[in-house]
């Protein structure tokens, strides 16, 4: 039963760990670094370096920054869009680290997985934002970002502390990614659609209002 338990942990914490980044990465390096140096929770021997101070300090940092920036409409889409290059790899290493004393394909496999797992939960998140956006009062993105940020902590200690409760809901956050992604994506593709046709038709009315000055011109003799 013990090593059941093991597995389910480990399971919990690699898919928690890399799906948590997808959505705030500096929250979840500090929410894991804080509760094993304080010993809330025993990391693996590769997530040992996150108790560290430095790397305490500076997660803490990001989080405040990306915890204005967030919040900011139009700033948290330029954020999201920069940080796919970031959350999705360290969702790999997050990942990968959680099995690394296992054996090298089980890290590559988790890996793969962890990858897969904060890039699903990171397209979720900024292809809300983009929607939530269009709307042209701030508290909606206050609110989507303070659910986020109790999403990422609330889920991080339901992994550690309820393994299996956490798989369960990653299910169906799974299963709700299916049906939503392709939502969002043809709801930014009208709407990009929609960005430059009224893009174009003001080119078209300036070039329109600027072609009887030019007609008026008399050629130079």
């Amino acid at each position: 039963m013990d090593a059941y338990q093991q597995v389910l942990a480990t399971i919990s914490l690699t898919m928690g760990a890399a799906w948590a980044s997808g959505i705030n990465l500096y929250a979840t390096i500090a929410v894991l670094g804080i509760l094993g140096a304080t010993g809330n929770v025993e990391l693996p021997s590769q997530l040992l370096v996150l108790q560290s101070p430095l790397v305490i300090g500076c997660a803490t940092l990001m989080y405040l920054v990306e915890f204005f920036a967030d919040k900011t409409p139009g700033v948290d889409t330029g954020w999201d869009t920069i940080h796919t290059f970031i959350r999705i790899p360290a969702g790999v290493i997050l990942a990968a680290s959680v099995v690394g004393d296992v054996s090298p394909a089980l890290v590559v496999a988790a890996g793969i997985l962890g990858g897969a797992l904060s890039a699903t939960s990171h397209l979720v998140k900024a292809g809300s934002r983009v929607m939530i956006n269009t709307s042209p009062e701030p508290f909606s993105n206050w609110t989507a970002s303070l659910f986020e940020d109790f999403l990422v902590i609330g889920g991080l200690f339901a992994a550690l502390h309820y393994p299996l409760l956490f798989l369960l809901f990653l299910v169906a956050f799974l299963l709700l990614a299916v049906w939503l992604i392709p939502r969002l994506w043809r709801a930014i593709r009208f709407l990009w659609r929609k960005m430059r046709s009224v893009f174009s038709s003001e080119a078209q009315s300036y070039s329109f209002e600027e072609q009887p000055k030019s007609a008026n011109q008399t050629p130079d003799k």
